[in-house]
């Protein structure tokens, strides 16, 4: 992607201008940002998807929008007779991932590949009769909200008290303090950095896309990481026993000496001495595929054709390392070239895979054949 060119996906501005003016930092309105867009999903296709076992999916109905406390949720799945009538006004289904289970979302989510990978979330389709909305709440993460059918009411806010609703099923901020608001037609589209407070109401039947980008915190990823360097913690710390043979006799022996104290920070320095392992475990982690990802066996392959990432592989690169589905190998030269632009077009000509080593073919057809890519014959 040319991230100099302009797109009218960003209102005329370049993904580069976007990026330095307000990702992060502040929100777009960006009116046809595609035009005369239609939902890539029917309303039924939408309600199957969130039949399936495999797909997540989540309910919120709002009885009586006057009365915080009216607020009811329940997850999926759902088949047709669970869900209120189309004609009940205040009700949402929120269903999660749809491009892992589209191509259509899929081609969509690739429009946003200006941003890292590594922060790409997923697709969410948000379908809400009138008056439907999920109520005034922030999210973690930043999220283009693209309106796919009908009209959306958004009021926003920046605001420091994100204090919630005491007793409810759903994060509700307790004093929302809108700053703006505006109406959403198809192919209108609005950027939210994190933590901006925000509310969508339907204006009639609704459909709203919403593309996120995961912004993980430092605790959870010092939890994630340090149990994936647990794994190798034995390797690379060694088998040597803590010794103390000039440890003297003590009137208290509740207390812990201080030479096990060093032993032990001896022994974590060492096991993080290897200065990949950091970010081998990070790579790892942000190329897991969600918990309810499957994958289908794939064929043999005759290396004849392109090959193609399945829309549920996430892979990754950093200098020494790609990462592909939660693992990682070690690449370098012209063989880590090809990989990191598998990672960066997600597909490979037959002239490019002609030139890759017959390690990194066979690891490719390691990948085909476990269905993480697919091969055209």
């Amino acid at each position: 992607m040319n991230v100099n060119e302009p797109l009218s996906l960003l209102g005329g501005l370049s993904p580069k201008t976007f990026m330095q003016r307000h990702w992060q930092k502040k929100p777009l309105v960006i009116r046809q940002a595609i035009p005369g867009f239609q939902p890539l999903l029917s309303r039924a296709e939408l309600l199957d998807l969130a039949a399936r076992e495999e797909v997540q999916s989540r309910l919120v109905v709002q009885a009586d929008p006057h009365t915080a406390r009216s607020w009811r949720f329940r997850h999926g799945p759902f088949n047709r007779k669970a869900l209120p009538a189309f004609k009940q006004p205040g009700w949402t289904l929120l269903v999660q991932g749809v491009d892992l289970h589209d191509e259509r979302a899929h081609a969509l989510m690739n429009q946003f590949r200006f941003v890292p990978d590594a922060r790409l979330d997923d697709l969410m389709v948000s379908y809400a009769t009138e008056g439907g909305g999920v109520g005034p709440h922030f999210d973690s993460y930043d999220v283009f909200l693209l309106q796919a059918h009908g009209q959306r009411r958004w009021r926003i806010g920046r605001q420091k008290d994100l204090s919630l609703q005491p007793d409810l099923p759903l994060k509700i901020l307790a004093r929302f303090e809108p700053e703006q608001e505006f109406v959403l037609n198809p192919g209108d589209m609005l950027y939210l950095p994190p933590r901006y407070a925000h509310d969508g109401i339907a204006q009639g039947e609704c459909m709203t896309y919403s593309i996120g980008f995961r912004s993980p915190s430092r605790g959870e990823l010092a939890a994630e990481l340090l149990q994936r360097l647990a794994d190798d913690a034995q390797e690379q710390a060694g088998a040597g026993l803590y010794r103390d043979p000039r440890q003297p006799a003590v009137a208290g022996c509740g207390a812990i000496p201080e030479g096990l104290v060093e032993f032990a920070r001896g022994a974590l320095a060492d096991a993080l001495r290897d200065p990949l392992a950091v970010p081998r475990a990070l790579g790892e982690y942000l190329s897991e595929p969600k918990a309810h990802v499957g994958f289908d066996a794939g064929g043999a392959v005759a290396w004849e054709g392109a090959v193609t990432l399945d829309r549920c592989t996430r892979m990754l690169y950093d200098a020494h390392h790609v990462f592909v589905n939660g693992e990682s190998f070690r690449a370098s030269g012209r063989d880590a070239q090809l990989m990191h632009l598998l990672a960066d077009q997600r597909s490979l000509q037959p002239a490019e895979i002609r030139r890759l080593s017959p390690a990194a073919r066979g690891l490719l057809a390691e990948w085909v054949e476990a269905g993480w890519v697919h091969a055209d014959q």
